[in-house]
């Protein structure tokens, strides 16, 4: 029996196809803006230490963190005339009250317009561990039972996530360099409190930290809350998570207010070599900080900016950093 040059194609293609079909996908995002809803410094609306962004990607529109108080974020974007009615799925990045102040009020506010308003919340794993000793205002537990009230749900992330199409979170983040992005300042010390974890009481290093990374055809665009789990630790994970490897914008707190010229000198040269694009560095991140990074980063003005209320980010125009932080 005889096998024809045409019936050999089609099994060799046969072959082919399914190796093919199981690479995997790299989306990309073509249409991305983020605005700052809530931070210190502001030139729009009401400033508090806090953080909330609104990130708008292909259609997607997401909260980022919820700010400190309960109508911060509704309050400032009614004052740059943005509508939250039909925003639909918030990511807190951490358990801290400045993250998640808001999150109970919003989506009690927005529901009356639209019952799936702030409806879904993404957190990452720990983020509702027992804090001893930390502020009652600040608990998870109760908030999350206020929340589930209001009529919200709350979707735990394990590990890294797509959670639209080049759209990512990264849940918990591996710690790979010894970054300390946590703990608070008090009279001079460095202290750290305790989470009880699976294995009982350990160091809160904040275990839950989780930041979104959006994957464009210029770069990855992570946005953090505070960064507890560290800046380089964060972008380096999330060049693993999505196989792209520049870092087009960096863009929150990344908790470096105290950080020592040792540190910053240690960071700009991985942010070097991330080929960071931009930094916006918002809330916890220092004011000083910034401007170092931005001049050992071998950045500028119009690609390293302390952000403010009002302040955004695209795609197509770069960092808009009004004219306070300009």
């Amino acid at each position: 029996m005889s096998i024809t040059k045409s019936a050999v194609s089609l099994l060799l293609l046969s072959l082919v196809l399914p190796v093919t079909a199981a690479e995997p996908q790299h989306h990309r995002v073509k249409d991305l803006k983020i605005t700052l809803l809530s931070t210190m410094m502001t030139q729009v609306g009401i400033g508090e230490w806090g953080f909330s962004a609104l990130i708008e990607a292909d259609g997607h529109r997401i909260l980022f963190d919820t700010g400190l108080r309960p109508d911060t974020v509704l309050l400032n974007a009614s004052r740059m005339k943005i509508d939250l009615s039909d925003v639909e799925e918030i990511v807190l990045s951490h358990n801290h009250g400045d993250h998640t102040g808001g999150l109970v009020h919003l989506r009690k506010e927005l529901a009356a317009a639209n019952d799936d308003a702030m409806g879904t919340a993404h957190v990452a794993r720990g983020i509702f561990w027992e804090r001893p000793g930390a502020s009652p205002a600040w608990a998870m537990v109760p908030r999350k039972a206020e929340f589930e009230a209001a009529g919200g749900r709350f979707v735990v992330h394990e590990q890294a996530v797509e959670i639209h199409p080049g759209i990512w979170l990264t849940g918990p983040v591996p710690r790979s360099h010894p970054e300390k992005n946590y703990g608070a300042w008090v009279d001079g010390q460095h202290r750290v409190g305790q989470v009880r974890s699976p294995v009982g009481l350990v160091d809160d290093d904040i275990p839950e930290s989780m930041s979104m990374v959006i994957n464009t055809d210029k770069g990855l665009v992570v946005i953090s809350g505070c960064g507890h789990a560290g800046l380089v630790n964060t972008l380096e994970y999330a060049t693993e998570i999505t196989g792209t490897e520049n870092i087009h914008a960096a863009i929150g707190g990344f908790h470096m207010l105290h950080a020592s010229d040792a540190n910053l000198e240690w960071t700009a040269a991985k942010l070097v070599d991330l080929e960071l694009g931009n930094l916006v560095g918002a809330h916890c991140t220092g004011l000083e900080p910034v401007y170092r990074l931005r001049e050992l980063a071998d950045l500028d003005r119009s690609t390293a900016v302390v952000g403010a209320t009002g302040a955004s980010f695209s795609l197509e125009s770069g960092i808009e950093a009004l004219s306070l932080a300009r």
